[in-house]
């Protein structure tokens, strides 16, 4: 009998001699056994799918789900709140995720199986077995449409309006598709163009719109608008393409992506040498500078809110496409020409350096533009007979002809790590084989929203394979991220996924015939091979030579088999952001990103947070050589110092492979920006589109730095590159620079006495009865003229302020002065209002804690995160105020209310994560733990911190939000539930409901 890497080995190899011999594709098995259902292989047990927004509240819920035992309980509430099918509490509701991959796979190998694809009826059967072994495992995953779509005509019948077109291969046409769900959409990336007159771009607006209504991304070149100092052919003067973007940006702003709350993701370039690309470049910066005027005059300053609402441009992310002519231009302080739309000739002569100060200087301010390496990008396109590539997605990850799209789907790396630490190349193959296949399946049977883009799909075939997970497998093996090992073990596998997509699009053509379009660009394409072949050689033959060995091998046969049949695929992989299947295949890293931090912590279904330390370095410590004592220690030590520097037994040397993109809270080690860049270097030769990732660059980096990241990135042969430099937006709810302790401020020389217990003024007696009851004035206390005073410093969300409170003799509050903003200004005067107020109160006998008990919690603008621990957020500045008091004058209130003070002033020994005790009697994982919290749906939630085992659960928003406090200065609330997102290549990821804001 085969063992499973010789079977795996069958998959993958194809032997010249039997390629001609047979008609279709033979599929063993690797990751199924025969005569057993995948599904029957995986332990099942019923949980509850919730998901809370920011106040706790319940926003979804679905009782008895079947979930595969493995899958997280965060796994389990994205993938039923947004892949299950039908309405909850219904009868066509899934319930299961035997369901949801029985309707995807099953569609995806009967429509395999008709179009001849396989070799025979039991390969079709085996396929199935394999592709949805691979799904409920865990191992790979298509985008989100995939999910949302296929299959729910195959195996419900569900039908739905027509709106797309599709391919007929009766009539070898394009028509018109009979329903949204016999023939689904199912790609997540489009790039559509726009000719220069009225009628194309007002269509553009209207296909755009169509796009983000069913929640996909687009983008669009604008390069061939005639610009705004060119003239109409019956006079007058053109708008330009900065003008249609308002039109553009408008109606994104109005049809929110998916029917849903979130903005629509859209990407609009413009070729550098087009005469209206100074203003094209500024156009966000003008933008910002008016919300920052907005947000400093008291409005609303959320991603969401009104001050980025109020101003253009918000809704799409631009790039300019830059020339080597250009970029030349910029290191040699040379001058560049801009040259008209319609005509060619000479416009304008601008000095380069300046304009790409002008590009670095908005990148700086607010993160646009980006950079898309025009030139780069041309060399390495399949495709240039037919027509350059002009744009990419919104993520930039997709770059391929005007009107085309992809269907994506990903891999999770770490499922091929071996218990010793290698990485299993075979059976990886046998992955990308299997799914490159499903993928291409899809192409003819899915639907398009405009005629064009469904007639290049059929001709073109691009696809989308990627991974999800390399952060987490450079750690596990004991590599530092920014090295030459880690960038050597990305790059081997690249090359290996990428040369296998392409071996088995060559397999195909070899039976069903190359895509329409390879004959005219056959010459181009096969040398763009072969420079993808001669790329391997510059991975670094030490670090994993039987990984080296086997991304030759696969090159080798994929330009031998793609010389002789040609490819049936144009393009085939690309590393999207991967950011809501990340969380179904329960990934820890997302696309090419290492772990933002080592400590982060989990929202769970009955409520509370569960705090764990990342999986990953207990498996790092192993490879690096420590024993187990050590590592219990090292863990210990980063459970409760959120951070790894300074672990008892970690050597120096060490501590690169633990950094991550972020800088923890109580140590000062991160990634450099270099190496985000040196990582993307090491992965695009071996990818046929691009990578989507955002670099981010410290606070105090200053315009120049950004100039030369952008430089530099073009040197070391990337596509396309964004920077984001952190805080720079006017929108940021975090800020990750901390200003220390609050200091308390003693207006007296002599120390301020310690507050005594705070009682009510003693009561007067009662009148006496009489027929017409007499009602007794209150008597009002007041401090004398010279009194004890202590001020308090506080920022709520950027909005400084103080409070000072006076004492009476013994000690007691007696009045509150609150001072915050301009003198004169509204919310100056409301707070004078609400400190003359509170000290009237005081000095009449109203007890604090009935202030603190009614105003504290109380939500207005402006809100947001404080440099304040025991009062990390504030809902309010009333909020903030109330809650200080009582923690100042209230025994006991700071004890019950500061969430961080609980563990500084009772310190517990902590066990090491991720294993710890459940309910005291057994040993679980943190999957394990996530599933507790079944048993904890009937009870009440307690206020307090909870604790299971040695893992401390804290309750309630605050503690959800304060996880993210210190990886992110501009992330956005999730517009699904509310809580802190964190970047997820250029788009946002929410850790709470797995929803994904920007992306396609």
């Amino acid at each position: 009998m085969a063992t499973v890497d010789e079977r795996a080995t069958a998959s993958v190899g194809t032997s010249r001699g039997t390629q001609q011999s047979r008609q279709g594709m033979t599929v063993p098995r690797v990751f199924s056994t025969e005569g057993v259902s995948p599904f029957d292989q995986v332990e099942w047990e019923l949980r509850t799918a919730a998901i809370k927004d920011e106040r706790g509240r319940v926003i979804f819920e679905q009782t008895n789900c079947e979930i595969p035992k493995a899958w997280s309980q965060l796994a389990t509430n994205v993938v039923v709140s947004k892949y299950f099918y039908g309405e909850v509490n219904t009868p066509e509701r899934e319930s299961s995720v035997r369901h949801l991959v029985d309707r995807v796979t099953r569609t995806l190998a009967d429509w395999g199986r008709e179009d001849g694809y396989f070799a025979t009826a039991e390969d079709s059967e085996r396929f199935y077995d394999e592709l949805t072994s691979l799904c409920v495992n865990q191992y790979g995953s298509f985008n989100s449409p995939v999910w949302f779509n296929v299959g729910l005509y195959h195996r419900y019948g569900i039908a739905g309006p027509a709106n797309n077109w599709r391919w007929d291969e009766e009539t070898r046409n394009v028509i018109p598709a009979e329903s949204a769900y016999q023939y689904p959409q199912g790609s997540a990336c489009f790039i559509q163009s726009v000719a220069d007159d009225m009628q194309d771009i007002m269509k553009l607006a209207y296909s755009e719109a169509m796009l983000f209504k069913f929640g996909s991304g687009t983008g669009t070149d604008l390069s061939t608008l005639r610009s705004s100092r060119e003239k109409l052919s019956g006079g007058g003067k053109p708008s330009g393409p900065v003008s249609f973007m308002r039109v553009y940006d408008s109606i994104a702003s109005v049809v929110k992506s998916g029917g849903k709350t979130r903005r629509a993701a859209k990407m609009q370039t413009l070729k550098v040498w087009h005469p209206d690309i100074v203003e094209f470049i500024e156009c966000k910066i003008k933008e910002e500078k008016k919300a920052q005027t907005l947000i400093s005059s008291g409005y609303e300053a959320n991603f969401n809110g009104e001050a980025y609402s109020s101003v253009m441009f918000q809704n799409a992310n631009l790039s300019v496409r830059a020339s080597d002519a250009f970029l030349r231009a910029v290191e040699n302080d040379g001058d560049w020409t801009t040259r008209a739309v319609t005509t060619g000739r000479p416009m304008e002569t601008l000095s380069a350096r300046k304009v790409m100060d002008t590009i670095a200087e908005g990148t700086w301010l607010c993160g646009d533009p980006g950079m898309q390496y025009e030139d780069t990008i041309q060399r390495w396109h399949t495709c240039p007979n037919t027509a350059p590539i002009n744009s990419s997605n919104p993520c930039s990850e997709y770059m391929f002809i005007d009107d085309s799209a992809c269907n994506l789907a990903s891999i999770n790396l770490m499922k091929f790590r071996r218990e010793d630490g290698s990485f299993d190349a075979v059976r990886f193959r046998a992955a990308c084989r299997i799914f490159i296949t499903a993928q291409e399946i899809l192409v003819d049977h899915g639907s398009y929203p405009t005629e064009r883009i469904a007639a290049n799909s059929h001709k073109f075939r691009p696809l989308g394979l990627g991974y999800a997970n390399l952060g987490s497998l450079i750690m596990a093996s004991g590599y530092p991220y920014d090295s030459n090992e880690g960038r050597a073990l990305a790059g081997a596998i690249t090359s290996i996924m990428h040369g296998q997509a392409y071996l088995t699009s060559a397999e195909h053509a070899g039976h069903l015939a190359p895509f329409d379009g390879f004959a005219l660009n056959r010459e181009p394409m096969l040398r763009v091979m072969e420079m993808h072949r001669d790329a391997v050689e510059s991975i670094d033959p030490s670090v994993a030579p039987d990984l080296l060995a086997e991304a030759r091998n696969v090159w080798d046969e994929c330009v031998e088999m793609g010389t002789k049949h040609g490819y049936r695929n144009s393009q085939v992989t690309v590393l999207a952001p991967t950011g809501t299947i990340a969380f179904m295949m329960d990934c820890d890293t997302t696309g090419i990103e290492p772990d933002i931090a080592l400590v982060k912590y989990k929202t769970l279904a009955g409520g509370g947070m569960l705090k764990i330390v990342n999986r990953t370095v207990p498996m790092s410590l192993r490879k690096l050589g420590y024993d187990e004592p050590v590592i219990r220690g090292i863990l210990d030590y980063i459970d409760a110092n959120d951070t790894i520097e300074g672990a008892p037994g970690l050597a120096d040397k060490d501590l690169p492979v633990f950094d991550c993109a972020f800088a923890p809270p109580q140590g000062g080690r991160s990634i450099h920006f270099r190496g985000h860049l040196r990582m993307m270097s090491a992965v695009q030769p071996f990818l046929s589109g691009a990578i989507s990732k955002t670099c981010n660059v410290p606070n105090d980096a200053t315009v120049a730095d950004i100039r030369e990241a952008y430089l530099e990135g073009w040197k070391l042969g990337l596509k396309a590159l964004a920077i984001y430099r952190d805080g720079s937006k006017g929108s940021q709810p975090v800020n990750t620079k901390s200003e220390g302790e609050t200091a308390k401020a003693v207006a007296a020389a002599a120390p301020v006495p310690v507050a005594a217990p705070v009682v009510a003024a003693p009561a007067p007696a009662p009148a006496p009865v009489v027929a017409a009851p007499v009602a007794q004035k209150p008597k009002r206390e007041r401090l004398p003229h010279t009194r004890r005073s202590m001020t308090h410093k506080f920022s709520i969300q950027g909005h400084e302020g103080y409070v000072t409170v006076g004492f009476y003799l013994d000690g007691r509050p007696g009045e509150v002065f609150i001072t915050m903003a301009k003198e004169g200004s509204t919310i100056g005067g409301l707070m004078d209002v609400l400190g003359t107020s509170i000290s009237i109160g005081l000095q009449y006998g109203v007890p604090i804690d009935v202030y603190v008990n009614k105003f504290a919690h109380s939500r207005f603008e402006p809100a947001g995160f404080t440099q304040n621990p025991d009062i990390p957020i504030a809902k309010s500045v009333a909020d903030y105020i109330f809650r200080w008091l009582g923690m100042e004058f209230i025994p006991g209130y700071r004890e019950a209310n500061a969430p961080q003070r609980l563990e500084e002033d009772h310190p517990e020994p902590k066990a090491a994560a991720p294993v710890v005790k459940v309910n005291g009697h057994r040993t679980a994982t943190i999957a394990d733990l996530e599933h507790v919290e079944a048993e904890r749906e009937v009870q009440p939630v307690s206020s307090a911190p909870i604790q299971i085992g040695t893992s401390v659960l804290e309750e309630g928003p605050e503690a959800r939000e304060r996880q993210f406090a210190h990886f992110q200065s501009d992330a956005p609330a999730c517009d699904n539930c509310g809580a802190l997102t964190v970047r997820c290549g250029t788009c946002y990821r929410c850790f709470n409901c797995g929803n994904s804001m920007g992306c396609s």
